[in-house]
Formats: structure tokens, sequence, C-alpha cells
């Protein structure tokens, strides 16, 4: 009898979504940590690396040009993986290009490219996102959003740590060359990904794609708490996660950690939290295709929220490795499997005729809370203490979980209407 994971890959759509996902992910590391190792490697001072992390800001500006991705087409393929295909082709050239400038001699340049690889990667994740929500049906959601989850963390892992290897072996124009060359494999796979068999038709006018969208949306019962849900179902597992690092390490003084050397860090909540995560995506997807929306959410949500208490649990313990990894586990099996059904609310709520537009605004709230916690989080265990702090993390994440049972209703309407 085939296994779950058999039947997901013979799904092309489920294949196809994870291959996208993969493309996705890939561009982050570049212009993010392994553009750091690069500069650090030139002896770039640390100020100017440190404002090298603005490159990024693209990803939380694309929802100010995904309404011109939804009203206009390439003149081949379809709407979405048009879309696709041109980014991708751009963004093979243009990493390509930042391989061959040096930090240390070109560094004007390399900033340049830098900006205009995020621009790129950002309005591919765009057309992505809108190719998957158009493309799955409902009972694949989860499915599909593990599988989207999945594709993009291994991404990340090759042009993370992957490519840190292949700079320490070769150098860094060669390490940037083969990430440009596997986006240019990435390119064979939108050509033969699966064409949208019910797109709906595009908006007639630049001025419908921005004001549809909208007008769209807030003509949905509980419009405004269903926002409000999306910035805080994920919040709780934000701020716990804002100093996860600082506090397995030593400290300070005035605020001590838990005495883990770099290399425990390393490998046990970076290389085995990968493992945990996209297993946890994949228990989310599996089980998803049996849940409800709602119920999903619940209880994901719910596992999600009691994973904080695991770092609790270690903040009043003696350095244990076996604590540890049961907490780091626990965290991103957990966490994984509420990315995998945050993503799958949002694909319900986006109407496929503004998908682009809706799911870069929906994904740019979620991320408010990721964005905002990392000084409140500092503030909070200076006054509090580690373990307050994580059990107040836990408390953060109760009126998420609230909204869902309240909007439970309003969230199985969607997963049946908007995408059907």
């Amino acid at each position: 009898m085939p296994t779950p994971f058999a039947e997901a890959l013979r799904n092309s759509r489920i294949v196809s979504v994870l291959a996208l996902g993969f493309s996705s992910g890939l561009p982050l590391a570049l212009t993010g940590s392994t553009l750091q190792a690069w500069m650090t490697d030139a002896q770039v001072d640390i100020r100017t690396i440190g404002i090298f992390s603005l490159v990024g800001l693209p990803y939380t500006l694309k929802f100010l040009w995904s309404p011109w991705m939804d009203r206009y087409a390439p003149p081949f393929l379809d709407r979405r993986r048009g879309w696709i295909l041109m980014m991708q082709g751009l963004l093979m050239i243009l990493i390509a290009l930042m391989g061959s400038f040096s930090p240390r001699y070109a560094l004007p340049a390399l900033a340049a490219m830098s900006v205009a690889v995020a621009a790129a990667s950002a309005s591919q994740d765009i057309a992505i996102d809108a190719y998957r929500n158009d493309l799955l049906r409902t009972p694949e959601r989860g499915l599909g959003a593990a599988a989207s989850v999945f594709g993009y963390r291994m991404a990340m892992f090759t042009s993370g740590a992957f490519a840190l290897i292949l700079s320490d072996t070769f150098n860094w124009q060669y390490t940037y060359w083969t990430m440009a060359a596997l986006l240019g494999l990435s390119m064979g796979v939108t050509w033969i990904s699966p064409r949208l068999d019910r797109e709906k038709a595009a908006p007639t006018s630049l001025n419908d794609a921005v004001i549809g969208p909208l007008k769209d949306f807030f003509s949905r019962r509980h419009a405004t708490a269903l926002l409000i849900l999306i910035v805080l179902y994920k919040i709780g597992d934000a701020f716990a996660g804002a100093l996860t690092t600082r506090f397995l390490l030593s400290g300070t003084d005035t605020v001590p950690g838990m005495g883990f050397s770099k290399t425990d860090v390393g490998v046990i909540n970076k290389g085995f939290g990968l493992v945990a995560t996209l297993a946890g995506a994949w228990l989310g997807g599996f089980w998803m295709v049996r849940l409800k929306l709602p119920l999903a959410l619940l209880i994901f949500g719910t596992l999600q929220a009691l994973s904080n208490l695991t770092f609790m649990q270690i903040a009043l313990s003696e350095r244990s490795y076996t604590l540890l990894i049961y907490a780091i586990s626990i965290e991103n099996i957990t966490g994984g499997m509420g990315t995998v059904a945050s993503v799958a609310l949002l694909m319900a709520l986006c109407n496929r005729r503004f998908s682009a537009t809706q799911f870069a605004l929906l994904s740019a709230l979620s991320a408010v809370g990721r964005v905002w916690v990392g000084p409140l989080s500092g503030y909070g265990v200076v006054a509090l203490g580690w373990p307050v702090f994580f059990f107040v993390t836990f408390l953060t994440a109760l009126p998420g979980l609230g909204l869902i049972f309240w909007l439970r209703h309003a969230i199985a309407d969607a997963a049946l209407t908007t995408n059907t």
C-alpha cells in the first residue's frame, strides 16, 4: 500500500509546488547570511556589513508592485508561470553577476546587484505564491503548503550551509555561479509545471488591480478580525524565537544564558532544528488532508504555543543536552506544523482573480510580528528573566487561539468559497 509521501510525489501539482518552493527560497541567503560571510572573508568593516542588511527591503515592500503583476501577463505560458519564468531568468543573470564582483574591490556594484537580486526574488515570490494559490485544489492546500515549506527550507540550506562549504572548497565566484545554475534548472521546472486549468480573468485595469483586492477582501464577514488573526497566529512563536540563540549561548553577567557552545547551537538548534521543521511541515500537511482548516489551525496553534514552555523548562534546569534536543525537536516540529496551517489560511483567504496582490499583502502582514518583536523581546528578558519571559510568550499565543475559535465559521466559509 503506497505511503502518503509516495502518494504526494505522484501528484504533479504537489511536486511542482515543492520544486518552485526551492526556487523561491534559493536567493534569500545569497543576499543575507551567505553574503555576510563573503564580506567577512573580504575583511569588510562590520558597520558596512550591517548596512548591507537593508538590501532585503524589497521583500517587505513587494505588495507595492504586486497589483501590476496581477494586471499584466507576459506573452508566453500563462499569467503566473510567465512571470515566474521571467524572474528566474533574471535571477540567474543577476546572481551570476553578483559572483563577478568582489566585496573588497567593487562594493558599490555588489550592493547594486544585491538589491536587484532581492527585488527580482521578491517578484518571483509574488508569482509563485499566486501560482500555488491558483493551482492547488481545496483538499491539497495543506499538503501543498507542506511541500512549499520543505522546498523553501532545503533551498535556504543549499544557498546557506552548502554554499559556505563550496566557497571553502573552491571560491566565492564559483559558489555564486553554481547557485545561478540552479536557478537556470528551475526554469525547466516552471516550463513543465501544470497549466492552470481554471485561471480567472485578470483585473481589467491597474486601478482595478489595486482597489479590487481590497474591496474584495473587506466585503467578507469578519474581514478585520481575520487580518488580526493573521498577525497574532504565530506571534507567540516569533516572541520565543527572537532571542533563542542568545538564550542558549553564555550571555553576560546582566542577562546570563545557558552556556552551550556555538557548535552545540549550530548543530542542534540550526542543523537538527531544520530536520525537525521539515518533519513538522510534512506531518502538518498530511494531517490537514484529514482535518478541516479551523480545527488544524487550532490544534497546530495550541501545540505551537505549548512548545514555548519547553524553553521555560530549559531556563529552570541545569544545562542538559537531552533537554535541549527535546525542546528543539518539539519547537521546530510544531513550528513547521503551524507554518503549514498559516500558509493554508492565507491561500484560503485569497481570491484567484487577485491572488498575487492579496497573498503579497497578507504574507507581509503575517511577518509583522516577526519584524517587531525583537526589540520588545530584549526589554522583556531584562525585565522578567528567561523563565517568566518564555511563559509570557506562551500567553501571547492565546489571543490568536481564541480568535480562531470565534472565527471558525468564517474560516471554514473562506476555505470553501474563495478557491473552489
